[in-house]
């Protein structure tokens, strides 16, 4: 398995040590079966929204599918290191909200209920927003750049040094603010 499917062949192995098939994944993560084949295949990059869904439903935390290595102990991530060794290019997406790019501040933590992350934010085309949900919690502090956070029917731009903590549940979407890149931290709670 190539580092790029790291993340689809966990879900299949986690899937098949349950007997359960595809189709009885999507029914019990609310995901499309195509959706569930395209991630175990790495035909498409995952995002959270799909990766959070499918955990629950194979009744394991997020980081389950995104360590490679675990700790017991505290993880320090020091200055340049998430971008030279914890970048997650399984979790590099491109949707309607633009690229972003996701790089772990805690891989290889075990037992975490938490995930945060780097996030390189580039702009997005013009046009309407795909809005997503998923159980848990964020928050985001926003570094460099503005971001737009669509939230329900409000929109509020962040500027760096701005941060916002919001329920999950409510459908939602990040994304660059006037059309320039922007970058934040980004902590997910995600119930087991």
């Amino acid at each position: 398995m190539t580092s790029e499917n790291r993340i689809g062949g966990k879900i299949t192995t986690l899937r098949e040590s349950l007997g359960l098939s595809v189709d009885d994944l999507a029914e019990r993560s609310g995901c499309d079966a195509s959706t569930v084949i395209a991630l175990e295949s790495g035909e498409v990059a995952p995002s959270l929204t799909p990766l959070i869904k499918l955990t629950r439903a194979l009744g394991v935390r997020l980081g389950t599918l995104l360590d490679d290595e675990t700790e017991l102990g505290p993880i320090v991530t020091r200055h340049g290191d998430a971008e030279a060794v914890s970048r997650l290019r399984d979790l590099e997406t491109v949707s309607d909200a633009g690229v972003l790019g996701f790089f772990s501040l805690a891989s290889g933590k075990a037992a975490r209920h938490m995930e945060p992350f780097l996030i390189d934010v580039q702009p997005a085309a013009p046009g309407e927003h795909k809005l997503s949900s998923h159980e848990g919690e964020e928050f985001l502090y926003v570094l460099d750049g503005a971001i737009e956070v669509e939230y329900g029917k409000e929109t509020r731009t962040l500027a760096a040094g701005d941060s916002i903590y919001y329920d999950s549940i409510v459908p939602h979407q990040v994304r660059a603010a006037d059309g320039a890149h922007a970058r934040i931290i980004a902590v997910v709670y995600a119930p087991a």
